[in-house]
């Protein structure tokens, strides 16, 4: 369900550049891919997503 809905929003490719590139303060300087790595909730994981790159609520 995460990567169908960081798919969705940000489109193949990109999604897994922002999961492997992007640094999200709300995950403690970690990407999401290694947030997710370490144990992370993949929901804490999705709403830092959100919150980073402003998702509308619809979307989340």
């Amino acid at each position: 369900m995460f990567w169908e809905r960081m798919t969705t929003l940000f489109g193949e490719g990109y999604a897994d550049s922002v999961a492997k590139d992007q640094v999200l303060s709300t995950l403690g300087g970690r990407t999401v891919n290694k947030a997710l790595a370490e144990g992370e909730d993949a929901k804490k994981v999705w709403r830092a997503v959100c919150e980073t790159f402003n998702v509308p609520e619809s979307l989340r």
